[in-house]
């Protein structure tokens, strides 16, 4: 069974910053494809960010949203088998639930009617496998 696991959710002022991680087990191959999803305030399920499979060159192909170009950072560690989404100058419009996404075939940027909890149940689609979610809140 495939299970992902996000963590480093928090609590910041605005102009802060936060790393989120996410680890993914059970998947056939060991090079996927990550993405990470919230909820807006328009109530639409953003794809914020993604990081294709890696190569040798680049360590992936990274895609963003444009409400988050410039202040957010998708990597991941292979070694590690882990993903992260650095955070950085957070604004109260970016308070959410982030939920990573493994083995996605959509790239950041698109944005969904609806909630994230309807994507989060299509398991091994192309949103991929979802974890819980990790709370991120910026206070001004």
């Amino acid at each position: 069974e495939v299970q992902v696991v996000e963590s480093g959710g928090g609590s910041v002022q605005t102009g802060g910053s936060l790393r989120l991680s996410c680890s993914a087990s059970g998947l056939t191959s060991e090079d996927y494809a990550i993405g990470w999803f919230r909820h807006t305030p328009g109530d639409e399920c953003e794809l914020v960010a993604t990081i294709s499979v890696s190569n040798t060159n680049t360590g992936g192909v990274t895609i963003y949203a444009d409400s988050v170009k410039g202040r957010f950072t998708i990597s991941r560690d292979n070694a590690k088998n882990a993903m992260y989404l650095q955070m950085d100058n957070l604004k109260p419009e970016d308070t959410s639930v982030y939920y990573c996404a493994a083995d996605v075939e959509v790239t950041g940027g698109l944005k969904y009617g609806g909630s994230c909890l309807i994507l989060q149940g299509l398991r091994g689609s192309v949103y991929g496998y979802w974890g819980q979610g990790t709370q991120v809140t910026v206070s001004s």
